[in-house]
């Protein structure tokens, strides 16, 4: 067993957590308590279960694209709880805070209100609010910054509760216009808002948000050096880009459906596919982390020679926990996805101490997850060590027919004097 020193009741881990999420759901009962009172019950039902529809594809999404190095579960769940309940609250009151401060500052129609105060107060707020869950992780759980993927995620998430809240109020004063008017279903407000909302465009605030993560990401990767006090320009340069397409969007809402569906086409949709691929390219660099820093613990004899390649392929990893499971039950599948974690892990501070940023207590940190690996090493390595294994030659499909190569001339130099040299 490791030494733990003793703390305080208050200076307990388990009890700050049980105190945070203490606040956040209390946060939560009053957001949702104030949405079911400004729009009704019935309607805030409806929007409820309208609202939930993509919550999970979003949330299955980031998951995946986390498994690399899956990030601790009480990040996700703090973020998610955060842009649900503490970012929406804080919103709602800010937005309107807001709103009266610029029709009391500029004169203006009430459209014209409305206009400056979703495109310059709302993404002002909420990427505030929704970037805070970003800003307190980074300053409290900084080991959980990796990569860009992890920023992403985190921030994502964060903006996937953010969402969810907000159309619930969305979709249910929706409903409130339909009932008054006595719209048919089909053409009423509702199956509007649901449509924009839901269907085209939710990812819309992850998108918003993710811009500030991968700001973030990169202060907490950053090379120490000359530049190091310079770390503070991504973060404020990615909240800035996230103000940006968040106020380009709630303007281009507020215009013809022609300019509407314009910007979402040429911006929203090509930037939306730019994150995607920075995603899909930060996931496939973990991996060639994995792959490339381990080899130093292979060549030094803690890891076989054939364990870095599985470890950098999420398909051996896959084989290697679904063999484990059918040979040995599933004690050995969590002992070989354990072990897998705690690999990568140690890739990561690895290629962190290679480009000059170690952690104060990368000795330590070092140490502790080989004496995991070596733990774990009787069950995990043999079927890490099988996944990467090519299979036998009589599962191997038979050899394609090649053509005859060109026969070989040898070169000559030119003749000189009527010889060769």
């Amino acid at each position: 067993m490791h030494y733990v020193p003793r703390r305080s009741f208050w200076e307990s881990k388990g009890v700050r957590t049980g105190a945070l999420f203490t606040g956040l759901a209390v946060c939560g009962v009053v957001i949702l308590a104030l949405v079911r009172q400004h729009i009704g019950t019935g309607p805030f039902l409806i929007g409820l279960g309208l609202a939930i529809l993509p919550v999970p594809l979003l949330l299955w999404a980031y998951l995946w694209l986390d498994r690399v190095a899956p990030s601790p579960w009480q990040n996700i769940v703090f973020a998610i709880a955060w842009g649900a309940c503490a970012a929406t609250l804080v919103a709602i009151f800010a937005n309107e805070y807001g709103q009266k401060l610029v029709t009391s500052t500029f004169s203006g129609t009430p459209s014209q209100s409305d206009r400056w105060g979703a495109t310059f107060v709302a993404p002002l707020v909420e990427e505030s609010a929704k970037g805070a869950a970003v800003l307190l992780l980074f300053l409290f759980r900084r080991r959980s910054f990796e990569s860009i993927v992890d920023g992403i995620v985190l921030a994502g998430v964060a903006a996937t509760g953010f969402a969810f809240t907000e159309n619930i109020l969305y979709l249910g004063t929706a409903v409130n216009e339909d009932r008054d008017l006595g719209s048919s279903i089909l053409g009423s407000t509702t199956a509007g808002t649901f449509v924009v909302r839901v269907l085209m465009t939710p990812f819309a605030h992850p998108l918003f948000t993710s811009m500030t993560g991968i700001g973030f990401a990169l202060a907490a990767t950053v090379r120490p050096g000359r530049h190091w006090r310079w770390r503070w320009v991504p973060p404020l340069a990615g909240w800035v880009l996230a103000m940006a397409l968040h106020g380009t969007w709630n303007a281009t809402s507020l215009t013809s459906p022609t300019v509407f569906l314009t910007v979402y086409f040429a911006v929203m949709l090509p930037a939306f596919g730019l994150l995607v691929g920075l995603a899909f390219w930060a996931r496939s660099n973990e991996l060639r982390t994995v792959r490339t820093h381990l080899a130093v613990y292979a060549a030094a004899g803690w890891l076989a020679r054939g364990e870095p390649a599985a470890l950098g392929s999420m398909a051996a990893r896959g084989t290697a926990r679904r063999e484990a499971r059918r040979l040995q039950g599933e004690a050995a599948a969590r002992t070989v996805r354990d072990y897998i974690a705690f690999a990568t892990h140690l890739a990561f501070l690895r290629a962190a101490a290679t480009r000059g940023a170690p952690p104060p207590d990368f000795t330590a940190r070092e140490s502790e997850l080989l004496h995991h690996l070596w733990t774990r090493k009787p069950w995990a390595q043999p079927a890490l060590l099988a996944a990467a294994s090519p299979p036998p030659p009589y599962l191997l499909p038979p050899p394609r027919p090649w053509p005859p190569p060109p026969p070989y001339t040898p070169w000559l130099p030119p003749p000189v004097g009527g010889k060769h040299l």
